[in-house]
């Protein structure tokens, strides 16, 4: 099992480009594109006979996982520390709803 930060290293250590930062953009839009069309078709990998990860939603979603970490690279952003301090502030965003 490969964590974000690992996966987030893996993909610096093979795809970092940061004058491509537009690029990378406009595939990640690409992609939720592509994502649209199979979640629409229904197509997910061990399903209805999908023994490939090709063309599946699980693609996809590997896709703009890809996408956003590679950006992430090109701005210097720990996507782990994102993570934690996004959720810190969810969690008391909905703490204080509770309290209203």
């Amino acid at each position: 099992m490969m964590h974000v930060g690992k996966l987030q290293e893996s993909i610096r250590k093979r795809d970092y480009s940061p004058e491509k930062k537009f690029g990378y953009f406009l595939k990640l839009t690409e992609e939720f594109g592509e994502l649209a069309e199979v979640i629409r078709r229904d197509v997910r990998l061990g399903e209805n006979g999908h023994t490939e990860i090709k063309g599946t939603i699980n693609e996809e979603l590997y896709d703009i996982l890809y996408y956003v970490l590679a950006l992430a690279n090109v701005f210097d952003i720990d996507m782990e520390e994102a993570i934690q301090l996004k959720e810190a502030l969810n969690r008391s965003r909905l703490d204080d709803q509770h309290e209203q």
